[in-house]
Order: structure tokens, then C-alpha cells, then sequence
């Protein structure tokens, strides 16, 4: 009890540094966050290269000197719907979510499936339908992929019911049978996994299923085979009124990317020049879709290793 007592203050302690700390920061507004809908941000290892979805595309960015480069399409995207792309820590394949047939000529898939693709540097191979043991419905959604290759991913429990999180091991070039994943209060429809590459925590989002709640990140820790209790990011991750989802980890493994609907209010009255920078900054990403922003998760992380 004692040391129980002991994570919980701590705990506590890590969700108080987080309120006081930085607000979360918009990422390249204007380039990688525009005015259209814009998620899952991915970052190779070097840092170099930008992976992301935009309205049912995914594109890649470049760093520059002066920047992020502006956004093109990736080669494998851009004729069906994609969305939901995510690095392999080694930045070597990714996997993402397509509606795409599975062979040329047939019709689109009827929802959502996962697809592999290598990466070769700056070169792309071909998107690879991955095994109907991963694929066993048609809405198999947020895929995160762990250092070894486990594929973590969401899908309802017997095809009913709220999305749940699942894990399948990779072993032998393959996935074993998928294996629900305790998280949470198991009333709530949890979402978009992105699990640390040593699977030592993992981020996903939550809601109770079919209420007009907002989607709120959690973050859990590994415990033995299984996980702790899920830590509600609280503000300013999670804000009143909007949804905050579809997360990644940066190659630092202390850096949170994620997407908010999240708006900078505008306060009356105002300037002229305030009005002008209100309009333009509207019109450059803030008007109410979704755009990535980053935080760092160091009070949660740095609290959790003195309960080691």
C-alpha cells in the first residue's frame, strides 16, 4: 500500500507539472498544419522526413533550412482513401489504413484495412494487404507499430460493440492471433494507440461510446504482461469541447504528437492589425479542423520512473 500510495502522489504531482507547463505547440502552421484536416504525424529517426494524413491522403514533408518543405503526395497515395499512416520506429515500413481493393479491378474495400510499405530512404515500395489475421473485419483501424514488429491496432470485440485495442506479435515474418488489451475503464471505446517502441507505455484515446463525449488522451504503463491504470493527459493536452486523438511519438520517445480541433480564441475588441492577424491566421490553419500539435510528455514519464 505503501508503495502504491507513493505512484499515486506522484502521479498526481506529474498531472499538476503538466498543467503549469508549455501549452502545446501547433506544428508549421500554414504547411504541415493548413486550413484542411490534418493527423498523424510521423518523424523518421534522423528527423528529416515528415509523414502525415490530410483529408484522405498521405503526404511527405522535407526538412529545409527554412522549414518544412510544402507537402506533396506520397507515390503509394492519393487513388483511395488513406489515412492513419505510422512510422516503424526504425523508419523502415509503414503501415496505414486504406480502402483500397485488395486486387486491381475489384471494388473498393468496404471500410478500412491495413497495408504495409517498405521505405528505402526517399523511395517507397509497393503497399502490401496485410494477413486476415490482422484484416478479419472491414473497420481494422490505428495501427502502432512496436520495435519488434508487434502490430497494435483497434477493432470491435467480435465486430460489436466500442472499438477496443488489440495486439498482435510479430514472429517468423508474420502476426500471431491479435490479443485484447486491458486499458482503462472497459466501458469506454478507446482509439489510436501509439505505443513506445520498447511497448514500456503507450497513448491512446478515449470516450464513452455513444454520447456526444470528446475523444481525451490517456497514457498507461506496462506492468508485468499488462498495463497500470490509464492517466487522463489532463489540460492543456485535453481540452473541454474538442477532440484530441490520433497520437505518435516522436523519435525521442518523449515527444507527443497528436490532432486537435482546438481553436486560439479571438478577443474583442481588437485592432485593426489584430483583425488582419486573426484572418490570416484563419485562413492559414485555425478554423476549427483537425491540426497536429506537439507536447512533451516528460512530467509522466520522468514521474513514472520514480515509482520504479
Amino acid at each position: 500500500m505503501k508503495r502504491l500510495s507513493s505512484a499515486v502522489v506522484l502521479i498526481v504531482a506529474a498531472l499538476a507539472a503538466a498543467a503549469s507547463a508549455a501549452e502545446p505547440e501547433i506544428v508549421a502552421p500554414g504547411v504541415i498544419s493548413g486550413p484542411s484536416s490534418d493527423a498523424d504525424a510521423n518523424l523518421t529517426p534522423d528527423g528529416a522526413t515528415l509523414v502525415f494524413s490530410r483529408d484522405g491522403a498521405i503526404l511527405v514533408s522535407s526538412r529545409t533550412a527554412a522549414g518544412w518543405s510544402t507537402p506533396r503526395l506520397a507515390p503509394f497515395s492519393g487513388r483511395w482513401m488513406d489515412a492513419q499512416p505510422t512510422l516503424a520506429p526504425d523508419g523502415s515500413a509503414l503501415v496505414f489504413v486504406s480502402n483500397r481493393p485488395l486486387d486491381e479491378g475489384d471494388a473498393k474495400h468496404p471500410g478500412g484495412n491495413l497495408w504495409r510499405v517498405e521505405r528505402h530512404g526517399d523511395a517507397w515500395g509497393e503497399p502490401m494487404h496485410l494477413p486476415a489475421i490482422v484484416n478479419r473485419g472491414a473497420s481494422i483501424w490505428g495501427p502502432s507499430v512496436a520495435a519488434d514488429g508487434s502490430l497494435y491496432f483497434m477493432d470491435r470485440v467480435g465486430g460489436k460493440g466500442p472499438f477496443k485495442l488489440w495486439r498482435a506479435q510479430r514472429r517468423d515474418g508474420g502476426w500471431q492471433e491479435p490479443v485484447l488489451q486491458a486499458l482503462g475503464d472497459p466501458a469506454m471505446q478507446q482509439v489510436d494507440p501509439a505505443v513506445a517502441p520498447d511497448e514500456s507505455f503507450i497513448v491512446f484515446s478515449a470516450k464513452h461510446p455513444d454520447t456526444d463525449e470528446h475523444e481525451r488522451l490517456y497514457i498507461a504503463f506496462r506492468r508485468g504482461t499488462g498495463w497500470g491504470m490509464a492517466i487522463d493527459l489532463g489540460a492543456p493536452v485535453n481540452l473541454e469541447g474538442n477532440d484530441s486523438n490520433e497520437s505518435r511519438l516522436a523519435p525521442d520517445g518523449r515527444t507527443l504528437y497528436f490532432a486537435s480541433d482546438r481553436q486560439t480564441p479571438v478577443h474583442y475588441p481588437r485592432t485593426t492589425a489584430q483583425a488582419e492577424a486573426d484572418l490570416a491566421r484563419i485562413a492559414a490553419w485555425d478554423n476549427g479542423n483537425a491540426n497536429i500539435w506537439r507536447i512533451s510528455l516528460a512530467p509522466w514519464l520522468d514521474a513514472e520512473k520514480k515509482t520504479r
